[in-house]
């Protein structure tokens, strides 16, 4: 277990510990409302081993557990209402029915379930479309690193202009892949790779002709990236 799960388990057994002074040493009824309000106390203390769980525990990843905090608010309010509660209904336990503690202990616990596990929901959802931006900028992070290369291979200022154009434009694209870019994505690949040999070579004639050819493929793969949002 890390370190914060062992001072979260300490924390909570020093709230369980107060509360169940309180509880004890209170001069409270000890009526059956007594008993439901004692037992949605800890209820909700217990609960609160779940919320951590998930929030925090469970996420894989920076990013995972920072998007886990609204869990954690929400189980760290639900604690709080509940114990006020449960104290009010200790309080008025000769004049409260139990049942009508149970019910609204219930529908608090419920409210705070609901919350957690669409919060978790939530979370899930958002780290998933993280991850999934990241794979798809992949290709094109890659096109635009090689893209910046070129121009320090050439030798002549006209296409080493020209080439700086062509890495500028790569580097100002869409970023962001799909299925109807994957096939430009992998010709302007392709056109990449022969330009580097011409460059390697010294054929600045067809070097220009790639480049030229490269320029008109990233133009229409980012209208097709316009066209599909």
């Amino acid at each position: 277990m890390s370190k914060n799960g062992v001072r979260g388990l300490i924390v909570l057994a020093l709230i369980l510990a107060v509360f169940c002074t309180i509880a004890f040493v209170a001069p409270f009824c000890m009526t059956a409302t007594f008993w439901a309000a004692f037992i949605c106390g800890v209820v909700a203390i217990a609960f609160q081993f779940y919320v951590f769980s998930v929030s925090f525990s469970k996420g894989q990843g920076a990013k995972s557990k920072f998007y886990g905090f609204p869990i954690a608010r929400i189980g760290v309010t639900y604690l709080l209402v509940q114990l006020v509660l449960s104290f009010v209904e200790m309080g008025l336990s000769c004049k409260i029915p139990a049942w009508v503690a149970i019910i609204i202990n219930v529908i608090v616990f419920v409210i705070a379930a609901i919350g957690c596990i669409a919060a978790e929901v939530v979370r899930d959802e958002v780290v998933r479309q993280d991850d999934k931006v990241k794979q798809d900028i992949v290709n094109m992070k890659s096109l635009s690193a090689m893209a910046q290369g070129l121009p320090g291979l050439c030798q002549d200022e006209a296409l080493k202009k020209d080439l700086q154009k062509l890495a500028d434009e790569f580097k100002f694209s869409d970023p962001v892949s799909s299925a109807s870019t994957a096939a430009m994505e992998a010709n302007l690949g392709t056109q990449l790779q022969q330009l580097k040999s011409a460059l390697a070579s010294g054929d600045y004639e067809s070097a220009r002709a790639y480049c030229g050819s490269l320029m008109n493929g990233l133009s229409e793969r980012n209208q097709a990236c316009k066209l599909n949002k």
